[in-house]
């Protein structure tokens, strides 16, 4: 049992230690302090009810309908395409180096659940492949499953909270222009995978 919670858990990592979308956010919110518990919360609970759904055999339902992953694709990519070019202009305005107004808790609840859910490669990944993974351990699928989920507690807490703990290093100006570039670019290059049908990172 401890060999297949050990492979649950490092699958689990695998799957989501690659910086995408929701990860960027979250050390983004690190860095500045914001919400922080409340993001991981969230993160952390829609892989739970993810991960427990796949396992429970739900997988085989979303991967039987295409078509709502395919509106998914879009409106994902539309998201991150807004999100991209939000960036971009914080990167450009020097305005947008001082200090952001502090957004509301349900605010950033939002934009954290929207790069969650809207990314359809969450369910694949998630559900269907993890699921899946999960199933072939017979009886001992929640043993995995639940190796999954300690996985994605510990990176979500660890990529918020350090971020938190770094903020003082990491919050100047030059930091957030670098780092508003590269989620620009990296959620650009998203929508770009996404509009093509292509992989992407979860």
């Amino acid at each position: 049992m401890v060999s297949i919670f050990s492979v649950g858990l490092m699958t689990g990592l695998a799957l989501i230690v690659a910086i995408g979308a929701q990860n960027a956010f979250v050390l983004r919110q690190g860095i500045r302090r914001e919400h922080v518990g409340a993001v991981v919360a969230l993160c952390l609970t829609a892989d739970v009810v993810l991960i427990f759904a796949g396992t429970a055999g739900i997988g085989m339902l979303v991967a039987a309908f295409p078509s709502a992953l395919e509106a998914l694709r879009w409106a994902g990519a539309l998201y991150l395409l807004w999100w991209a070019l939000r960036s971009f202009r914080s990167a450009l305005q020097p305005a947008a180096l001082e200090p952001e107004a502090p957004r509301s808790r349900g605010s950033v609840l939002l934009t954290a659940a929207a790069l969650t859910f809207l990314n359809p490669h969450v369910y694949l990944d998630t559900v269907v492949l993890l699921g899946s993974l999960a199933n072939q351990h017979g009886e001992a699928r929640w043993v995995f499953a639940s190796g999954a989920v300690v996985g994605s507690a510990l990176w979500f807490a660890g990529l918020g909270f350090g971020a938190h703990a770094l903020s003082r290093i990491l919050n100047s100006p030059r930091t957030w222009r670098v780092l508003d570039v590269l989620i620009g670019l990296m959620m650009l290059a998203l929508a770009v995978h996404l509009v093509l049908g292509t992989a992407l990172l979860s």
